[in-house]
């Protein structure tokens, strides 16, 4: 069974979402916030100590977005679900660049945004370094919202991994209070990912582990 460790509202939601929507047999550990800090004994698991961590069998992942495509391929390889998108397909550029960028062009900036607006210590936090991160966060959707203008998800016609990607990074945005400045198209396209049974599946399974194991499940965190 894939095991998952997971932050609640972390980066590590990206893979709970995609095994929900999968229906795939999981095993969920939350760790509190930053696990490097706060479960030294992790360190021995994942050295980086940082989440997500997928272990499945002698597969060893740590990066958000490459596992949602791996769980695609580990656990559909038919793709009856359609969470991936095939190199025959129109859309499969689209998919891998929805995929990828949600990660590394909409996360990225963000992270910074948190960490210098508020978890560094009042002296070193950088309400400027925050300031000019959450532009250019903003600044980023407006690809998101150019395809959204004619769209209603990212590639291919339907609902897939990239829309997880992306949609984990409007999560994080709502996190800092930054709903109100989405742009309209990339807003409603929120409002439609949060209706997706398999999002209020994940939402439910990370609070209901998190009570379970100990863990506060209002953590709003990212690693």
């Amino acid at each position: 069974m894939v095991v998952l460790y997971h932050c609640v509202s972390a980066r590590s939601f990206r893979p709970l979402w995609m095994l929900e929507e999968l229906g795939a047999p999981y095993e969920l550990r939350v760790l509190p916030f930053p696990p490097r800090v706060h479960a030294r004994s992790y360190l021995d698991i994942n050295p980086l100590g940082t989440i997500p961590y997928l272990v499945d069998g002698d597969t060893r992942m740590t990066e958000s977005a490459a596992i949602c495509q791996y769980l695609a391929e580990r656990f559909d390889p038919q793709n009856q679900r359609g969470l991936a998108v095939r190199p025959h397909e129109p859309g499969f550029g689209a998919w891998l660049n929805g995929l990828h960028q949600g990660e590394g062009t909409l996360t990225f900036p963000q992270t910074l945004v948190l960490r210098y607006g508020r978890f560094e210590p009042d002296e070193r936090k950088q309400p400027q370094v925050a300031e000019d991160y959450t532009r250019w966060f903003l600044a980023r959707l407006r690809w998101t919202e150019a395809l959204l203008q004619d769209h209603e998800f990212l590639s291919a016609g339907r609902f897939t991994a990239a829309d997880i990607s992306v949609g984990y990074a409007l999560m994080l945005a709502g996190q800092l209070g930054l709903q109100g400045q989405l742009p309209d198209a990339v807003s409603a396209y929120w409002a439609r990912l949060q209706q997706r049974d398999g999002y209020r599946r994940a939402l439910a399974a990370q609070r209901e582990a998190a009570l379970a194991q100990g863990v506060s499940p209002h953590d709003a965190s990212i690693d």
